[in-house]
C-alpha cells in the first residue's frame, strides 16, 4: 500500500513535470504578478511553480518526516512520504529524500509492529487446523 500511494504521486508529479511545465503547454510568459491578478493557464503555472520555489515541497517533507519519526505518527509520515516523492521529482530534491527516507521509517516500523501484535494474539499455529478436538 506504502509503495501503491507513493506510485500514484509519483505519476501525478511525473505529469506535472514533463506533462505541464517542461513540455511549453503551459504559457512561458505571463508577465505580471500575483498583486496585478493571475488567471486562466499562468494562474496554475503560478500555483505549480510556487510549490516548489525555495524548495517547499522538500522543506513540508523533512518537516513532516521529523515531525513523525519523534511522534512515531503515522499520518505524519504518510504526509512526509507523498510529498517527499512529489518533491523529488519536482525540483526539491535535497530535503525531500531525507523526508521521505525518515517517514519510511516510521511506515515500515508501524506494519513491523502491526505484525508482532498479530502474532501475539494468542493463537498457537494449529488453532485454526481443529486437532483440538481429536485428542
Amino acid at each position: 500500500m506504502i509503495f501503491g500511494w507513493g506510485a500514484a504521486v509519483l505519476a501525478v508529479a511525473l505529469g506535472v513535470r514533463y506533462g505541464l511545465l517542461e513540455s511549453g503547454f503551459l504559457p512561458a510568459d505571463c508577465g505580471g504578478s500575483l498583486a496585478e491578478g493571475v488567471d486562466g493557464w499562468c494562474g496554475v503555472k503560478w500555483a505549480v511553480v510556487q510549490s516548489f520555489v525555495h524548495q517547499r515541497l522538500g522543506w513540508a517533507s523533512l518537516a513532516f518526516g521529523i515531525a513523525a519519526f519523534l511522534l512515531r505518527r503515522r499520518e505524519l509520515a504518510w504526509s512526509g512520504w507523498l510529498t517527499g516523492v512529489a518533491g523529488l521529482v519536482l525540483y526539491s530534491f535535497d530535503m525531500s529524500a531525507v523526508g521521505a527516507l525518515l517517514s519510511l521509517l516510521v511506515l515500515a516500523r508501524a506494519a513491523e509492529e502491526r505484525r508482532a501484535r498479530q502474532d501475539e494474539a494468542g493463537e498457537q499455529p494449529g488453532d485454526g487446523l481443529g486437532v483440538g478436538r481429536l485428542a
